[in-house]
């Protein structure tokens, strides 16, 4: 979803999770303003943004519409939506969102298809993100306003997301300790989620963009399921795979029945780059409760946030692969900072 939607959307949940250094400018230049001014200021600024992206892109019946691409819909702008409007602590209109989605979108998996145009389903297909996404709006919004149909509904995500976009991986043996950190590999088997639910089969294509601790936390909490635990350490170390030799996390990857990952291009064809969707892999991490998870994204700091122009595409080596800016990846880089 490389397009204004998801530019304003990302932009938006930064905003509202992250604590940007920005606001301590504010203090320095006036000491008067307080921690708790710029709290206020920081929120009453999400806030704003939020409720615009949902008066902006959400229609009457809870279509999160791209109206920058022709008009259609898919599951990532649904999801964003549904955290957005949690966030903002509007029930009406997440709750609008959401059953919109699961009348139009749900599959007979319980998955969601991924796009809808011209009044039906244009492509069935799954994406992990969107689906991961979702029911981590669901587990929030089941708390925050007290639902428990909402939380129903998310524990009910989670699961068909365990079912149908996990795939079990070992590691056989462990992996070079200058590639992954002392620790940071996972004996026996592993458990990672696949792109959509047309990945299933090895080798397993796989987004590590899509990789979201805090969303498996959320349904780990929710559940118990310690399936999701697997699935953190896992992906951790699948990450640490892509990036540990000092190469930036491709937007696609094929990890082998053994565990091990391989950067490679888009399914349809292409070269590995770190663009649009990987550019949210820092981002993903940086928001983690867990320390290691933190420290995957700041790793990426030397070869993200150097000075100067941040390109919108890069070379795994860091190298610009583009010569246009995009604010997903200067976002990327304020997360690796």
């Amino acid at each position: 979803m490389t397009n204004k939607l998801r530019i304003v959307a990302i932009q938006i949940l930064v905003l509202l999770t992250v604590v940007g250094a920005g606001w301590g400018v504010a203090h320095a230049l006036d000491p008067r303003i307080t921690d708790d001014d710029l709290r206020g200021m920081r929120e009453e600024a999400a806030l704003r943004a939020g409720d615009d992206f949902l008066s902006r892109y959400v229609s009457g019946d809870g279509r999160v519409v791209r109206r920058d691409e022709g008009g259609d819909v898919v599951s990532e702008g649904q999801a964003y939506g549904m955290l957005i409007a949690v966030a903002v602590d509007d029930e009406d209109t997440f709750r609008t969102i959401w059953d919109w989605t699961r009348q139009h979108l749900r599959r007979p998996d319980g998955l969601l298809s991924w796009r809808w145009a011209d009044g039906r389903v244009t492509d069935p297909n799954s994406a992990a993100d969107a689906d991961l996404d979702a029911a981590r709006s669901l587990i929030l919004a089941g708390q925050r306003f007290g639902a428990q149909d909402l939380s129903d509904d998310g524990k009910r995500l989670g699961a068909d997301i365990l079912e149908s976009e996990t795939v079990p991986v070992g590691f056989a043996t462990p992996p070079p300790a200058d590639v992954v950190p002392a620790g940071q590999w996972l004996a026996g088997p592993g458990l990672t989620t696949v792109a959509g639910n047309w990945a299933a089969t090895a080798p397993h294509a796989v987004d590590p963009g899509y990789f979201s601790p805090r969303a498996e936390r959320e349904l780990l909490h929710a559940t118990s399921d310690r399936r999701w635990l697997d699935v953190s350490r896992t992906q951790r170390i699948l990450s640490w795979q892509l990036v540990g030799s000092g190469q930036l996390p491709p937007d696609w990857a094929t990890v082998d029945g053994a565990g091990h990952a391989t950067p490679t291009g888009p399914p349809a064809g292409g070269t590995a780059q770190f663009g649009l969707d990987a550019a949210r892999l820092p981002i993903r991490f940086a928001e983690s409760c867990e320390p290691s998870d933190r420290a995957l994204a700041a790793s990426l700091r030397p070869l993200v946030a150097a000075a100067g122009d941040v390109p919108a595409l890069r070379n795994l080596d860091g190298s610009a692969a583009s010569d246009w800016q995009h604010p997903v990846a200067i976002v990327s880089a304020a997360a690796a900072d």
